[in-house]
């Protein structure tokens, strides 16, 4: 994107279906983002999006969560005549997808009983078909964050489907506890400033580290880190708790 935003600046984030993606909590990374923003002296302001509506090209960060079936049907057919994620990728905005909105922005996934195959939007190049058992339970992750730098990502996966990457997507994560992707070990996909990932929590609340990530692939910028020691307690306690799981 052209214009890089400095404090003071107007900030969109756009929630993109919140009726059909929003079972599961994923609203939550949207606040999150929009905190962050604020703490920064950033403007932010926060659209959501319907079907029908069409989504706004003015958009720094595209947020989508988990959904059921025929919701999750519902949600890439309106995003596929609305075009409006294509161009917001175009432009350089973020879009940061999650469960079902991750296998919206593939290629393909697949549906009920019969496995019908739904076109995706083609976004990350990866194929999601049904799995041989349902990943559902806490997981953590190990993310090479901005700076090369490995960072613990915590969440809640729950979904049947299982997600390949194709050579034009890399993995978002490496697997230390849980599913995530399938049986390879990774967890997630990225081309671009395009990620794509499997846990709830929200995960951005649970992963300041990752918010200001998508963040920074929306602003086109470097942010200066935050203090705040609750969230980092947080953050803290909720590691060791998936830690004591896994045991």
């Amino acid at each position: 994107m052209s214009n890089i935003p400095a404090p003071g600046d107007r900030v969109e984030i756009v929630l993109v279906y919140q009726s059909l993606l929003g079972i599961y909590g994923d609203r939550g990374n949207a606040t999150v983002l929009m905190k962050r923003l604020a703490w920064r002296g950033y403007d932010p302001v926060l659209t959501v999006v319907e079907p029908g509506d069409p989504l706004p090209d003015t958009g720094r960060v595209y947020l989508l969560g988990g959904g059921e079936d025929a919701a999750q049907i519902s949600a890439v057919r309106a995003l596929a005549i609305d075009g409006g994620l294509h161009r917001a990728v175009d432009r350089g905005a973020a879009v940061f997808a999650v469960c079902a909105g991750y296998q919206i922005v593939g290629k393909s996934f697949t549906v009920g009983e019969r496995d019908e195959v739904i076109e995706g939007l083609g976004l990350l190049d990866v194929t999601t078909t049904r799995g041989p058992v349902r990943a559902v339970g806490e997981m953590l992750t190990r993310w090479k964050g901005a700076s090369g730098e490995q960072q613990w990502i915590s969440g809640f996966e729950n979904h049947g489907g299982y997600t390949r990457l194709g050579p034009d997507a890399v993995p978002f994560a490496e697997v230390e506890v849980g599913i995530g992707n399938c049986d390879d070990g990774t967890e997630g996909a990225v081309a671009g400033t395009v990620i794509g990932t499997y846990p709830h929590g929200p995960v951005l609340a649970r992963n300041p580290a990752l918010a200001d990530h998508v963040l920074e692939l929306g602003l086109g910028r470097t942010l200066e880190p935050l203090v705040r020691p609750e969230v980092d307690e947080l953050r803290r306690q909720r590691l060791a708790a998936v830690r004591r799981l896994a045991r």
